[in-house]
């Protein structure tokens, strides 16, 4: 396996694709990927950086692997990510890149601005590569307009109000791209409810097999992983479809299939919590307390009175 290379400067990253531009700023630069030296980038280099990226690709003749996952970048594509994620290039060609741009900055360039405390809410940073943000000729133009304003701003004379417009216009480029995964899930709304349909014959078996007695609770992850998606991004799939996070879902099956046990089978309560995948009767009681708003024995009671 190829060595991983750990890029954490901006004047690495430069040197890294052997760019011919120096960089201007040393926490923030934009890359033209057509002007990078692809013949230096070896097939199969496994790259680490150590800032924010966020890059419209439209790649022919190159592929890129991003965790375990290969994604052809056969349209224009937006993609995000966070420091410290890994990718691996593939398949690099001659002129593979063409009309593609990504915007490079370092966390301690927002470190003490108001987008700082965002970054996080930004969950698309985290998302798999097959789950990119494809743009409308507009929502390109819309974005590149802010891509050029943060350009001229970082590489022009810095003066006092430098810093916070770069990082405000930032925030303004982050919050288009939220809006823009929005509308995404909107439009692939039809695609988001054969996913959704298959997370519930996932959650269904799951709690109706011996899974949980064996492995406990299902977790996000294990059901994105189910599906071939990241845990953020079935999150926020299910949140726009339904205005439930992922587990909120697994805690309605949950409940449900607990309210049938508690019903009809003739094991303990302390069995049927552990045969849904809790290690302690007081752990199943408190979260069955918290959804229905009586404890399992008082359920149980309320049902036989009727």
């Amino acid at each position: 396996m190829d060595k991983t290379v750990k890029i954490n400067s901006i004047n690495k990253l430069h040197e890294f694709y052997q760019y011919p531009e120096k960089p201007t700023h040393p926490l923030i630069t934009l890359i033209d990927f057509s002007k990078i030296n692809l013949q230096a980038i070896k097939s199969g280099t496994r790259k680490v950086f150590g800032f924010y990226s966020v890059a419209l690709k439209r790649v022919k003749g190159a592929g890129v692997i991003y965790g375990r996952k290969d994604y052809d970048f056969s349209e224009a594509s937006l993609l995000c990510m966070a420091p410290e994620q890994l990718s691996i290039v593939t398949d690099i060609e001659k002129d593979a890149f063409i009309d593609s741009w990504g915007l490079f900055f370092h966390p301690e360039l927002i470190r003490t601005s108001p987008v700082n405390t965002k970054i996080k809410e930004y969950t698309f940073f985290s998302y798999n590569m097959n789950e990119a943000l494809h743009l409308s000729n507009k929502e390109k133009n819309t974005l590149y307009a802010v891509i050029q304003t943060i350009h001229e701003e970082f590489s022009s004379k810095l003066d006092h109000y430098s810093h916070d417009l770069i990082a405000s216009n930032i925030e303004v480029l982050l919050n288009y791209c939220n809006r823009y995964y929005g509308r995404q899930f909107i439009t692939r709304s039809h695609h988001s409810k054969g996913i959704i349909a298959r997370f519930e014959e996932i959650l269904t078996h799951y709690f109706e097999s011996d899974q949980a007695k064996i492995n406990g609770l299902p977790s996000v992850k294990y059901c994105a992983e189910q599906l071939h998606l990241s845990s953020n991004y079935l999150g926020d799939l299910l949140k726009q479809e339904t205005g439930k996070s992922a587990i909120e879902h697994i805690h309605y099956y949950l409940i449900e299939r607990a309210k049938s046990l508690l019903l009809n089978s003739t094991d303990s309560i302390s069995g049927i919590a552990y045969h849904l995948g809790f290690e302690q009767r007081q752990s199943f009681t408190k979260l069955f307390k918290k959804k229905t708003g009586m404890s399992p024995k008082a359920y149980i009671n309320s049902v036989s009175s009727n």
